[in-house]
């Protein structure tokens, strides 16, 4: 296939849930998509719808595990000719367990995947492209990032991960008049494949034990509220699943005394 030369949106796992919705209206704006996830038959099926309706767009797919180190530096060789607008680090999964009582081999691939494969995707994309016009990451995070949750201890500080990277480097950006833009999304309960997995679990019935949810096309859409807008941060509120668009939440000790002086 010749290469399309129209910008490339790279969505991280794109099979299902937000990264799913996230790729069909970013296909809707009539940008090019780059989809990254394990499961190849999800891939397929979402390409084929979306070449149904958009047949002049290329959908690009990449199978590949992204806890895995060496697979995150190899995908990102792979695309990296192509020209990218956009990049959405969406991939991740949660755990809902005490610390004393976590699966640690489960623990030691969240990880792998929600903090490791981000920083080194956002960091590679952004050496490459951060002066490229109009050129923007997306990091998803969660309320999460924001705000400790029982039982969820140690997803909660890679979700805070998360977030304060990707506020500190929308600073970075801005304080090297680069062209690109860094924003995170926190989103709070979505109705996805999360609380099966978090809770390692064949069910998951998010009107029982959740009440209140959105759906992953309604997070979609609040991605692409914060993608329209000129703001860092896009979060739910976790008690009335209100959405705001703001300024980041972590404190930057930008204009302190006391940094490291270079």
């Amino acid at each position: 296939m010749v290469q399309n030369t129209k910008g490339y949106t790279v969505i991280t796992g794109a099979s299902s849930g937000i990264g799913y919705e996230t790729a069909k209206v970013f296909a809707e704006r009539g940008s090019n998509l780059i989809l990254i996830a394990r499961r190849k038959d999800r891939l397929e099926a979402l390409r084929q719808e979306i070449s149904t309706l958009y047949p002049t767009l290329d959908v690009v797919l990449k199978v590949t595990d992204l806890s895995v180190s060496q697979n995150v530096f190899g995908v990102y060789e792979d695309v990296k000719s192509y020209p990218l607008q956009t990049w959405i680090n969406n991939a991740g999964f949660g755990d809902y367990d005490s610390v004393s009582h976590q699966d640690l081999g489960k623990i030691s691939q969240m990880l792998h995947l929600n903090v490791e494969a981000l920083t080194i995707l956002s960091s590679l994309f952004v050496r490459d492209f951060k002066n490229t016009e109009k050129a923007q990451l997306i990091n998803v995070s969660s309320c999460g990032g924001y705000t400790i949750v029982p039982n969820a201890v140690t997803y909660c500080a890679a979700k805070f991960y998360v977030s304060a990277f990707t506020e500190g480097l929308s600073w970075e950006l801005k304080t090297a008049h680069a062209k690109m833009q860094a924003k995170v999304l926190a989103p709070a309960a979505t109705k996805t494949e999360f609380g099966k997995v978090a809770n390692d679990v064949a069910e998951y019935d998010y009107d029982k034990l959740f009440g209140t949810y959105h759906t992953s096309a309604q997070v979609a859409d609040f991605l692409l509220e914060l993608y329209d807008s000129d703001k860092v941060a896009g979060l739910v509120d976790r008690e009335n699943f209100s959405f705001h668009l703001c300024e980041p939440q972590f404190q930057y000790a930008g204009d302190s005394q006391h940094n490291q002086k270079m």
